[in-house]
């Protein structure tokens, strides 16, 4: 009897289609699926099924016989971009308030319900913590997290707890009311903080950073072990960063700032 477990030797779903997309790394923008087949040694059965899934998902075009990159690789592009341009203009705040608390900084943005990690500047007296780059956590437990979400519209914000919160540390808010009268402090004072909500005896301060069309594209914290830091004096150095950092995306009402 056939084993129902997949061949090892047999690539992947996900490995074919990444071999179908490197094919446009080269000079070539267009495809034919016998021209697919050809250069990957993916049959023309299974290429003419994937690239009619991926149409589906505008990953790419069909013009005639022949496939092109779609529009969503370009929007996950342009994100990517986006991410990396604002990495390199947060590091040398990133580095300087880290320099100033002597605290792990963390770079992060909003990703529906759930906070990114992009950066992490790490100090050696900083517990070990639960984030790490390109890892994610949920927003709700998290100092960044919460930030963000303060700066969310309105109706989201009515959707908190659909599905209910999950506990992730001893103090996590799960009640979407407190969580909700929370956000609106936060957002009023551009502040927030977390005490063992993501994780025991670890706390952070965290602040959003500002585009220039106001929106809080990420947001900026220092984490602390509660038992021997004062977690409210690092929330005037985040605060300072964060709207250095804004001020540095030409984000509007900032000190400086052309408005």
């Amino acid at each position: 009897m056939r084993s129902i477990e997949r061949d090892a030797t047999m690539p992947s779903m996900i490995s074919r289609v990444s071999t179908i997309l490197q094919l446009y790394l080269r000079e070539e923008s267009e495809f034919t699926v016998s021209e697919i087949s050809r250069r990957t040694g993916i049959p023309k059965a299974s290429v003419s099924r994937i690239a009619r899934d991926l149409v589906d998902e505008s990953i790419l075009e069909r013009d005639g016989d022949h496939f092109r990159l779609g529009i969503r690789l370009f929007e996950l592009g342009q994100q990517a971009s986006r991410t990396t341009d604002l990495r390199r203009v947060a590091a040398p705040y990133m580095y300087e308030l880290m320099s100033a608390t002597k605290q792990t900084v963390h770079l992060a943005v909003l990703e529906g319900t759930e906070v990114v990690y992009v950066h992490r500047i790490r100090s050696k007296l900083t517990p070990p913590l639960p984030s790490r780059i390109g890892g994610r956590l949920p927003a709700h437990a998290t100092g960044v997290g919460k930030v963000l979400l303060a700066f969310r519209p309105l109706e989201e914000l009515d959707r908190l707890g659909d599905p209910p919160l999950a506990a992730l540390g001893p103090r996590t808010i799960t009640d979407p009311e407190v969580l909700r009268s929370e956000l609106h402090t936060i957002r009023m004072n551009r502040l927030a903080y977390e005490r063992e909500e993501s994780v025991a005896d670890v706390g952070c301060a965290a602040s959003p950073v500002l585009d220039a069309n106001g929106r809080a594209v990420a947001a900026l914290s220092v984490s602390v072990h509660l038992s021997s830091t004062d977690l409210t004096k690092m929330g005037p150095a985040v605060a300072v960063a964060a709207r250095a950092l804004s001020r540095q995306l030409g984000a509007p009402g900032q000190p400086g700032s052309a408005e």
